[in-house]
């Protein structure tokens, strides 16, 4: 890590989005561990006068705890940069491609990364027929964290009635069945690989609520998987354009090995409380979660 720490911080967390909850969690936990570690550091929950009182903080670096549309999505990072204030994470164009869940895919195919096949319609379409056949999963294009997630298996007796929060269009994706996997990257390096337990769907509940989900890290997998996450990782945050951390997801089917696992997507900007799974990678190869915060901070730059 270099000696240079800048004099102040400022957090980014909460803001519009459908996960204003979690990025509050982890916002005020990044804040806590960059005070561990020295920093001053200045909580901002993004709302319309972020541009104004950035300005008038005029902070060394802009920590982006910010999850879902606006932070996520290149916007803030724009803003960002703009300002010409250096911030953590991905760029614009990085953070962009990653949460359209359908243009992330193209990247991710061109570079032979492998994906199911899914397709943009309307949610009246939806609502109306079976667009691919069953299984196949539901969500919107443009949303982390399962948020908005329709799983439609062979016993549905007839299409999902999407409720009136989905958006206009939406993501409709074959289910890819079998264990969850998960890689952070940090910088050029992949941490290790978690194996994610749940008793049913791994949904919005089952990744924030207590006892919702169990993790395994590292997993207990074949090596040839686990060299697979690890690559995988590595070449869908390059492909991307990714800085700073990134957290890729797969699905595993262990009936037909390496041939069963399916990338799902790559998150520019991954939970960051003290047990999310980025941080629990990195504790589990030694980097504690505040030296974790402090090379996030330490790696940040304008021109992403």
């Amino acid at each position: 890590m270099s000696s240079r720490q800048p004099r102040t911080v400022a957090v980014l967390m909460g803001g519009p989005s459908a996960e204003r909850v979690v990025s509050l969690s982890s916002g005020r936990a990044c804040a806590a561990a960059l005070r561990e570690h020295g920093y001053t550091v200045e909580e901002i929950d993004a709302g319309a006068d972020l541009a104004a009182r950035l300005v008038d903080l005029a902070p060394d670096v802009v920590f982006n705890a910010l999850h879902g549309r606006w932070g996520e999505d290149g916007c803030v990072q724009g803003l960002l940069e703009w300002l010409q204030i250096p911030y953590t994470h991905s760029g614009v164009l990085a953070s962009a491609l990653a949460m359209d869940k359908q243009r992330s895919k193209e990247v991710f195919r061109q570079v032979g990364l492998p994906i199911v096949e899914s397709v943009i319609v309307s949610a009246a379409e939806v609502r109306a027929r079976h667009v691919m056949d069953a299984p196949y999963v539901v969500k919107p294009n443009s949303e982390g964290s399962s948020v908005g997630v329709y799983l439609v298996n062979e016993a549905s007796n007839g299409p999902p009635q999407l409720d009136d929060t989905m958006p206009e269009m939406v993501m409709v994706e074959a289910f890819a069945p079998g264990r969850e996997l998960t890689t952070t990257v940090m910088g050029d390096r992949p941490l290790t690989v978690t194996d994610i337990l749940t008793d049913g769907w791994y949904d919005y509940d089952a990744k924030y609520k207590e006892g919702g989900s169990r993790h395994i890290v590292p997993a207990e997998i074949p090596q040839d998987i686990w060299d697979a996450c690890m690559s995988y990782a590595v070449r869908a945050h390059d492909a991307l354009g990714c800085r700073g951390v990134s957290r890729t997801d797969f699905r595993w089917d262990e009936s037909k090995g390496i041939d069963g696992i399916i990338l799902l997507e790559t998150n520019t900007q991954p939970g960051m409380t003290s047990t999310s799974l980025s941080p629990e990678q990195a504790q589990a190869i030694g980097i504690s979660f505040p030296d974790l915060c402090s090379w996030i901070v330490e790696d940040a730059s304008c021109n992403r």
